[in-house]
């Protein structure tokens, strides 16, 4: 017996004939020294199979659970097993929770420099596989709500609606043509530079014309609500989040993608193809007065060449773009705002998670419709 002389209660470890090793008394925080002797004697015993009874344990700790619990690693790392006996149910539980959370991942091995970059990008191409298949399972979910509001229309929210595209296009509209009137008249004035050499100034019509039309007009506007409204999504979903508020959403039984999502994604399909036909206006604006300003036209010079140089058509491919721009935007802020955990941290890196793959989407998206435009001859 090696408990003779200790006070009742003190944490104690006697070693049985059958070779079990029993606990007894209290192994809590104030019986640190007395617990860390007995987890000492308990790793030195040098048996591989060692058998620990707590049947006797009068009470257990944090402390005295994640004691038992590094002494059980550090068994198992010199090539033993240790089993508890006779654990009451609370007693098991507590070293259940502690072992979950005390474990601790072994050091990740270096690689040689190839090989990481290697093990890099292979990691990011299987991380962005994961997330394609996250935005097409969400696309469902959204579909399906748009199906169930469909089939019960006095459940829309249209209040919500209109709020939300008056947040996106009526309040967005001034920087919209603010920025488009800026790039119009800077492309506008490259332009004429570098045609003048040729005597071709006026050609810059057809220039700016064509490309804000078919391209800038609907990239640009879709950049801009990306860093505006996509953002603003993704910040207030991931704020509801981390006040559960989405979760009181499903505990009172109501969708909260019918709520939350539906709303929003159609605000902002409704919002970008209008955006877009005025920040291509302004465009147009900015280019005229720079065309004129520099190269020498008049307006009704700017105007001809423009009716002459651009259809009905050229505006289409811009606006066809622009719903599909809105529904991606979307897509990737509701999925960002979602994957908001109960942190301040985890709300920035997913709000500039959410405008970096919004942007780059889009600019994927321009140029997937620029292939197909091209190969229809459209």
């Amino acid at each position: 017996m090696l408990t003779e002389g200790l006070a009742p209660g003190t944490a104690s470890l006697t070693e049985a004939a059958d070779g079990r090793m029993r606990l007894a008394g209290r192994w809590t925080a104030d019986q640190a020294p007395a617990v860390e002797a007995a987890a000492a004697r308990i790793a030195a015993a040098g048996s591989a199979r060692l058998v620990v009874d707590l049947a006797e344990v009068e009470r257990l700790d944090t402390l005295g659970a994640w004691v038992l619990e590094r002494t059980r690693g550090e068994v198992e790392a010199a090539g033993g097993t240790l089993a508890y006996l006779g654990a009451r149910t609370e007693h098991r539980t507590l070293l259940g929770e502690v072992a979950i959370r005390g474990e601790v991942p072994p050091p990740a091995r270096r690689l040689a420099l190839p090989i990481a970059v290697l093990d890099g990008l292979g990691r990011q191409t299987a991380r962005g596989g994961r997330e394609i298949a996250t935005g097409v399972g969400f696309l469902g979910e959204v579909v399906a709500a748009c199906g169930r509001v469909a089939l019960r229309p006095g459940s829309f929210r249209g209040t919500a609606l209109v709020n939300q595209v008056q947040q996106m296009a009526l309040n967005g509209a001034p920087i919209i043509i603010l920025i488009s009137f800026l790039v119009g008249g800077i492309v506008a004035q490259q332009g004429i530079f570098q045609l003048q050499r040729f005597g071709a100034q006026t050609f810059v019509v057809n220039l700016i014309g064509l490309l804000i039309l078919r391209e800038l007009g609907v990239l640009l506007t879709a950049i801009m609500v990306a860093g505006r409204s996509g953002s603003a999504i993704t910040a207030e979903i991931g704020s509801m989040r981390m006040r559960e508020e989405v979760d009181a959403l499903r505990v009172m039984g109501l969708d909260a993608t019918e709520i939350l999502i539906v709303p929003r994604i159609l605000a902002l399909m409704v919002s970008l193809p209008m955006l877009t036909l005025i920040g291509d206006l302004a465009a147009l604006a900015g280019g005229g007065l720079t065309a004129m300003l520099y190269g020498g036209l008049t307006l009704d010079q700017f105007l001809a060449r423009l009716q002459a140089a651009v259809g009905v058509h050229h505006v289409t491919v811009g606006l066809i773009k622009a719903p599909f721009m809105a529904l991606t935007i979307g897509l990737i802020a509701t999925i960002e705002g979602f994957a908001v955990e109960g942190s301040a941290e985890s709300l920035g890196r997913r709000v500039t998670a959410s405008v970096v793959k919004s942007i780059f989407m889009v600019i994927v998206l321009d140029g997937l419709f620029a292939v197909f435009f091209a190969a229809i001859d459209f």
